[in-house]
């Protein structure tokens, strides 16, 4: 959940890792932190602060010159946000230098070892034991910093990406990875590693893949992987489709109001090429039920995907939380499809679900957003969304670009298994091309909207409402409140009201309610959910395609298909959430406590 960026070329070093760290930020933000090596032989220069980036930029205003270098922010796992257990981490002779994302599992253990072996730790970070191990090893093999490298990670448990660099031979870097991401930039004269393709874009648009458990070694003018063995392989080379231009707020305010407002070009490059059908190499007629795993936002995602498959494709569908899905050991074989969904590819809970499934024989097709990431490359067929870069920790294009994919696979599923006519595509794909202008017109009726929520900005807690679609989306509204407000919020279905949750209504409540199409079976249930909570003294705000009397304030929304409605029913709920973190003060875009990919467990 780190930003990792390292540069070796022949220009200054300084500039190139710092402005990726800076692109890195939504990865971490407790620490950050830089080395250099300034002279060969020598101790590497080596400046790193708690706190946000600005706080190590302040601090670099007289640095030395150097050609290479390794840059990190962090998000902290071991040790608390401190000056001292921020990356990178030296070893005894100030030589060494290394930066870490993921998490040692036999850390302890490992440090005990050193210890005892005379070296002396600062930190309370397990990446310190690494850079420790590092040094011995690198002893062991006549200064050779890449199989000490290889050596070292076949002694660690746990999920990384490594990147160390040393003065003896400053312009070589070297990097590993096992379960977290790490790519490398292909520039001319100069070359770029990374956690993300978003530290390197401004500098060159090839890049490449890194396999699992492959040893990475850069200088400016070659690139080598090998495998822990020390075998050459040959990585997959890339082309980035986005440019740096996308990684810029572009004149919005933050990063997340800029996100929101490009939905409707989102969620239309999704579309683009796949209305008339899905070229993958899957046939669905196998399966028995499919499996949707995935976290967070790419949960809520999946359970509008569940109504979409099961009516489209009349197969049932289970949404599962991949952090507990492997835990239980369910019941699955290769009758069964498996969908993780992931914005980064690299969530590790999703990452381990997928891979328990396909022990047992599933097929693997996922959904994510980032071309060459872990979890697309060990699916069997992969679905990428066209949301482009997410650089706001709170995912907003993201979901909306999962929601329509997830359509697609509905709307696959039905044709190759006939239970869709060619008159029925023809009206979903109508509406679907529909999405992007009608996303458009909501956006151009939000103002009043923001303003409104400034209203609420003390409340104690808001909860939200929905029925049918509207209940995964309402999920999807109170998640980016807690994310963004740090308030208390909740969302529910309207049914399950007088099952318990009613007694949160207090005098004052906010309730966002997402009425149901006004032709719906459940629109007359919805009216009536609502009454209660007004009874109650709630304060109701109705998102509705239709005018409605029984709300206090009303959110417009064109007509939809019900199953599409969330794609439009959440920007109202996006807005809502910003709105009231800048009403609150809170920091919009690197909201506290949270990381932008979750590539831990």
């Amino acid at each position: 959940m780190c930003g990792i960026v390292g540069y070796t070329g022949n220009n200054s070093a300084l500039s190139p890792v710092i402005e990726g760290l800076r692109k890195l930020e939504y990865r971490g933000y407790d620490s950050a932190g830089i080395a250099l090596p300034i002279a060969i032989g020598k101790p590497l220069f080596i400046e790193k602060r708690a706190g946000k980036l600005k706080k190590l930029e302040d601090a670099l205003a007289k640095t030395p010159d150097a050609k290479s270098g390794i840059g990190h922010t962090r998000w902290a796992t071991h040790g608390g946000p401190t000056d001292t257990n921020a990356h990178p981490h030296l070893d005894n002779e100030g030589k060494l230098a290394l930066i870490h994302n993921g998490i040692i599992e036999n850390y302890v253990q490992l440090r005990s070892q050193l210890e005892k072996r005379g070296h002396k730790f600062k930190s309370e970070t397990d990446t310190e034991s690494v850079v420790h191990l590092l040094s011995d090893a690198r002893k062991e093999n006549n200064g050779d910093l890449a199989a000490a490298m290889r050596q070292v990670c076949q002694q660690l448990k746990g999920s990384f990406t490594l990147l160390a660099i040393h003065s003896d031979n400053p312009s070589h870097i070297v990097g590993a990875r096992r379960n977290s991401p790490l790519v490398v930039g292909v520039g001319n004269g100069e070359n770029f590693l990374a956690s993300d393709v978003a530290a390197f874009i401004a500098h060159t648009k090839t890049a490449l893949e890194l396999g699992q458990d492959e040893v990475v070694e850069i200088t400016p003018t070659s690139v080598v992987v090998t495998n822990l063995s020390g075998q050459v392989v040959k990585p997959n080379q890339f082309e980035i489709s986005w440019d740096a231009k996308a990684a810029e707020r572009g004149g919005f305010s933050h990063f997340m109001l800029k996100e929101i407002y490009e939905q409707p070009k989102a969620i239309a490059d999704t579309l683009l090429g796949r209305l008339d059908g899905l070229d993958v190499k899957i046939k669905f007629k196998k399966f028995e039920k499919i499996v949707i795993i995935a976290c967070g936002t790419a949960y809520n995602a999946g359970l509008v995907g569940k109504y979409a498959i099961e009516k489209w494709g009349q197969i049932p569908v289970d949404v599962e939380l991949a952090s507990e899905y492997r835990y239980r050991e369910p019941s699955l074989d290769k009758k069964t499809l498996v969908i993780p969904i992931s914005q980064s590819g690299e969530t590790m809970d999703t990452l381990m679900a997928l891979r328990y499934a396909k022990s047992m024989g599933a097929t693997i097709f996922s959904v994510c957003n980032t071309n060459g990431s872990t979890i697309g490359r060990e699916s069997d067929a992969v679905l990428y969304t066209h949301a482009g870069p997410e650089i706001a920790v709170a995912s907003t294009k993201a979901f909306a670009t999962q929601l329509i994919a997830m359509y697609l696979i509905g709307l696959e599923i039905g044709r190759q298994l006939e239970h869709l006519n060619s008159k029925k595509c023809k009206e979903i794909i109508k509406e679907l091309t529909q999405l992007p202008a009608k996303v458009e017109q909501v956006l151009e009726t939000v103002e009043p909207l923001r303003e409104l929520t400034r209203k609420f900005k003390s409340a104690d807690s808001v909860l939200f409402l929905g029925r049918y679609t509207g209940y995964p989306t309402v999920l999807e509204g109170a998640l980016k409140l807690k994310e963004l407000a740090y308030m208390h919020a909740e969302g529910f279905a309207g049914g399950e009201l007088k099952h318990g949750p009613i007694a949160l209504i207090d005098n004052g409540t906010p309730v966002v309610a997402i009425m149901p199409t006004k032709d719906s079976v459940l629109a007359g249930k919805m009216a009536s959910n609502i009454q209660e909570v007004k009874a109650r003294g709630a304060v109701v705000i109705a998102i509705s395609e239709d005018e409605f009397a029984g709300a206090d304030h009303l959110i417009r929304i064109p007509k939809v298909d019900p199953l599409l409605q969330p794609v439009l029913a959440v920007v109202p709920l996006q807005v809502i959430a910003y709105e009231m973190a800048v009403a609150r003060g809170n920091d919009v875009d690197q909201p506290r406590n949270l990381a932008k990919s979750v590539t831990v467990e």
